[in-house]
């Protein structure tokens, strides 16, 4: 096993360990397979902090010099032909994707060209290559129709549009429902995506408070009051970024309300599937007034690039389909395809399945690291919400996580009031194994019981 030691004279201290480490291979010192002391060991060792070493670890991953085996440790590259060093360092370990994991039992690039192939040489095959209409081919809203049954009573496939995507339906509903000026509703910190179309469409954001169950009823109905918006967005299941899901109860309040204001609903609900209890949906519950997004890039892959939007009825849902044929003109065929294939021969429960249950172990594995730290977390989710201590700002904090090779998002990017909550989303799927997670979580906790070395003004 190597023995911890670090180069005198290096421009950083981590380089110093990283350089100490790529001699003794270059030596043979070390062989190739072998396995590193733990982190905490080599910090003890070295009289350095834990986040040093961490970040060394990070920075020998990047030259090609070590890889993490989950559960098992991290241990010498048995091919040393990685990255350049002389490259400038960036974040390493992701933690800013919200997307799922890749369980070690589906195998996409065996599942994807099997699935395509198989469509592909059905007689009928090659017309998932030709332009169709824009709210989806039949089939296939059919599909999703039976997909979504088991969430939400009464879908039926005319109500249905296929869309290339949760991104796409949410710009096409807001510019079907509203116009510039409108008011829309939404949590005080809600999905940078509606941020997004609302600058773009120019529609006014109305903050909403919330607390550990998700937008409080009392705050929206004070908001139509007081500033009449015509639509209320809302994420019901694990929410993006405080991961709350609203019970039915309080689903219920928001619906009453929003049937006594005349408001719209927009539910966007790509994590439901992942849960395994299941709550009425808003469109169940007041499919007159709700529209509902279900994408596939959170409970499967954002690689599908497939959303279905169930529409109040049918005339609505041809409305919908007429924006979309405007903007997207339609969603990719051969993946909407995929997506039915899927979902019938029940590959699409498997994936999501394995997903959650991944979720699950990552959740665990950052319950352990982080501690005491405050965070909100769903154990079915891929990501949590961590609530920083007095003597962190949430920008400044990620940007020394960042400089520390871990890439999180501050609240700001979430934030539609003034002044945000001090607090990161932190994504669990976007790592590729546990081993890196661990690293990067790691990393994050040694990093917040630090004083903040951001600059604040003296008052």
């Amino acid at each position: 096993m190597w023995r911890p030691r670090l180069i005198e004279g290096a421009r950083m201290k981590y380089l110093g360990i990283v350089e100490a480490l790529e001699a003794d291979i270059r030596l043979g010192r070390v062989a190739r397979g072998e396995r590193l002391p733990p982190q905490r060991a080599i910090a003890e060792a070295l009289d350095v902090d834990l986040t040093t070493v961490t970040r060394a670890f990070n920075e020998a991953r990047r030259r090609g010099l070590v890889e993490a085996q989950a559960g098992r440790g991290t241990f010498i590259s048995e091919k040393l032909d990685g990255g350049d060093a002389s490259e400038p360092a960036h974040p390493l370990i992701d933690l800013s994707m919200n997307i799922p994991p890749q369980p070690a039992e589906i195998d996409f690039r065996k599942i994807f060209p099997q699935g395509i192939a198989a469509i592909l040489g059905n007689p009928r095959g090659l017309l998932t290559l030709h332009y169709q209409e824009s709210n989806g081919a039949e089939p296939d809203r059919v599909a999703a129709a039976g997909w979504l049954g088991q969430r939400i009573e009464g879908v039926t496939a005319d109500r249905l549009v296929v869309t290339g995507g949760a991104q796409s339906a949410l710009f096409a509903l807001c510019a079907l429902l509203l116009g510039r000026g409108d008011g829309v509703a939404a949590g005080a910190m809600t999905y940078p995506g509606l941020k997004a179309v609302a600058a773009q469409q120019g529609l006014a954001l109305e903050p909403l408070a919330m607390d550990a169950q998700g937008i409080l009823p009392d705050a929206f109905e004070r908001a139509c009051r007081e500033k009449a918006p015509k639509a209320l967005y809302v994420v019901p299941t694990i929410d993006n970024p405080t991961t709350a899901t609203l019970p039915e109860e309080r689903r219920r309040a928001l619906v009453e309300v929003a049937r006594r204001h005349g408001v719209a609903i927009i539910e966007d609900d790509p994590y439901a599937p992942l849960r395994p209890e299941r709550i009425a949906a808003m469109a169940e519950l007041a499919g007159d007034i709700t529209w509902h997004i279900a994408t596939l890039s959170k409970c499967a892959t954002p690689a599908l690039r497939v959303a279905y939007v169930v529409a109040p009825n049918a005339g609505r849902a041809l409305r919908l389909a007429a924006v979309l044929r405007a903007t997207i003109l339609m969603a990719p065929p051969l993946l909407s395809a995929l997506a039915s294939r899927w979902i019938l021969d029940g590959t699409l429960d498997q994936v999501t399945k394995a997903i959650s249950t991944e979720n699950a172990v990552r959740q665990k594995l950052a319950a352990a690291i982080l501690g005491e730290a405050g965070f909100a977390a769903d154990p079915h989710g891929h990501h949590l919400w961590l609530n920083l201590p007095d003597h962190w700002r949430a920008a400044d904090f990620a940007e020394h996580a960042d400089r520390a090779g871990v890439s999180i998002v501050p609240g700001s990017a979430f934030a539609v009031m003034a002044h945000p909550i001090e607090a990161v989303r932190i994504s669990l799927g976007v790592a590729p194994d546990r081993g890196a997670l661990e690293d990067g979580l790691t990393q994050l906790a040694s990093l917040i019981s630090q004083p903040s070395l951001g600059t604040r003004a003296v008052v």
